[in-house]
């Protein structure tokens, strides 16, 4: 069993128990199809975003947060806004407060050193 199946099994029986509701794992393409199988067999939503050649980001999880993730992340993830980027850390189960830090430096609202300073 690789790393990324190994993984994956952890994350649905998260999914499964409630304790998480959207994952994103970055994946070597190669291993995708094995990964997405696995996902059809459960009935498990998902959605791909390619990262390169060689790489895909795979967001899967329960239905409504898949199709939330998807309606967001329509560039790669380094060009979302500030408020795509806090969204979407957030419904990935980010802790909420470097969440906030990061949304209020990414969006120039307060300087880095304030943050860290409290």
């Amino acid at each position: 069993m690789t790393t990324s199946q190994t993984l994956l099994f952890h994350h649905l029986y998260e999914i499964r128990k409630g304790v998480r509701q959207l994952v994103m794992l970055t994946l070597p393409i190669e291993e995708m199809p094995t990964i997405v199988a696995r996902l059809n067999l459960d009935s498990v939503a998902y959605f791909l975003q390619p990262v390169g050649a060689t790489k895909a980001n795979l967001f899967f999880g329960r239905g409504f947060w898949v199709e939330t993730a998807r309606r967001i992340v329509r560039k790669p993830l380094a060009q979302l806004s500030p408020e795509e980027d806090f969204i979407l850390g957030t419904l990935l189960g980010y802790d909420r407060e470097q969440q906030c830090q990061r949304y209020l430096v990414q969006s120039n609202r307060v300087a880095p050193f304030a943050i860290a300073a409290e």
